[in-house]
């Protein structure tokens, strides 16, 4: 049994404490915004944030996060930043078929939290490990702008 800080709410998870925090949050906890993609940590798909880093949870087990605080995109826009960067998603019509926008959201979303107003940069810096099948990219860096802009 682990115990992990997921959204704010303390939850006691009966698996192996190798099992991929992804799996942890999919199959025992019902939560499936967080998406599987390659499962090696490389397409971005799963991520969120543990103690306010973007992380992949793929490769993670869940005896890493332990006492740690897990965000997943379930509660990303329970604050200021997480809100400011799903409505400029909204807003710059950024999803196409949506599957990467969970991590892609999470990502953007610590980046923000670390650095308010990024260049192009530090944008596809914080950006480079999500992949994006339909090519949103362009978009995706308007709303991290925008977003950006939104929270001066």
């Amino acid at each position: 049994m682990t115990t992990l800080n997921i959204n704010g709410k303390v939850t006691a998870v009966e698996a192996d404490p190798g099992t991929p925090l992804l799996w942890a949050l999919r199959d025992t906890l019902g939560m499936t915004g967080t998406k599987f993609g390659c499962g090696t940590g490389l397409c971005g798909a799963c991520t969120v944030h543990v103690d306010g880093e973007a992380i992949r949870s793929c490769v993670t087990p869940i005896s890493a996060v332990a006492g740690k605080k897990v965000t997943t995109i379930e509660a990303v826009g329970s604050d200021s930043v997480g809100l400011a960067v799903q409505n400029a998603w909204i807003a710059h019509d950024v999803a196409q078929c949506g599957y990467c926008q969970s991590g892609q959201i999470m990502s953007a979303t610590a980046l923000l939290k670390n650095n308010k107003k990024p260049s192009d940069a530090d944008i596809d810096a914080a950006m480079l490990g999500n992949i994006c099948r339909c090519g949103t990219y362009a978009r995706v860096r308007s709303a991290i702008h925008a977003a950006s802009a939104s929270l001066v």
